[in-house]
């Protein structure tokens, strides 16, 4: 008869023991083989997936900041446009008299004549004046009086004097000479000084 093999005279129970035990190891080295290394890596991506998130966070952080700014600075370049228009750095005398002329031919009074006078520098801005001479229907005339008024510029009509009356009709045709006054801001460094008009002629006639 043949030898038994030294498991088949292992009791039942043993048997089951050591089947167990064997399954057992086989979890064990799963576990730290496989299962450990797929954890490990979890816990790397979660990990990654933190940081990430802490730096969509701090990006979002920062463009709200950077449109913060941004909105600020086209606010600030709207109302340095809009105190440009009202009070320029320049003379812009062309400018200057453009506005007065533009007032003139919708106002239906004819500018005869306008000559730049020098700047007058205060503490903060300086005047810029210009006289001018026009003539029209008395009601026409304070109607570019308004006109003027109402420009983006701020123009003031000073010395105004009204001469030559001639009737027209119902109406009455006035010469006007006035000095119309525009004002500039000042730069730095501006000398106290007034100074004309530079390239502007003394005296220019206008068209009728």
């Amino acid at each position: 008869m043949a030898k038994e093999s030294l498991l088949a005279r292992v009791p039942l129970p043993a048997k089951a023991g050591i089947i167990v035990a064997v399954l057992a190891l086989i979890g064990v080295a799963y576990w730290v083989v496989f299962y450990g290394e797929v954890s490990q890596r979890i816990q790397s991506e979660i990990r990654r997936e933190d940081a990430l998130k802490g730096q969509l966070a701090e990006a979002k952080k920062a463009e709200i900041a950077y449109q913060k700014d941004l909105a600020e600075l086209h606010e600030r370049e709207q109302r340095k446009s809009e105190i440009e228009k009202v009070l320029p750095s320049e003379a812009q005398y062309p400018a200057f008299l453009s506005s007065v002329q533009t007032v003139a031919n919708l106002s239906g009074v004819n500018l005869m004549a306008w000559s730049p006078s020098l700047e007058v520098k205060e503490q903060f801005y300086a005047k810029v004046p210009m006289k001018v001479k026009l003539t029209g229907r008395y009601h026409r005339v304070a109607k570019f009086f308004e006109g003027v008024s109402q420009l983006d510029r701020v123009i003031n009509m000073e010395d105004i004097s009204m001469t030559s009356p001639k009737e027209d009709g119902d109406e009455i045709i006035v010469t006007v000479d006035a000095l119309a006054t525009a004002f500039r801001s000042l730069a730095d460094g501006d000398k106290t000084e007034g100074r004309g008009a530079p390239g502007a002629p003394s005296t220019n006639k206008g068209t009728k």
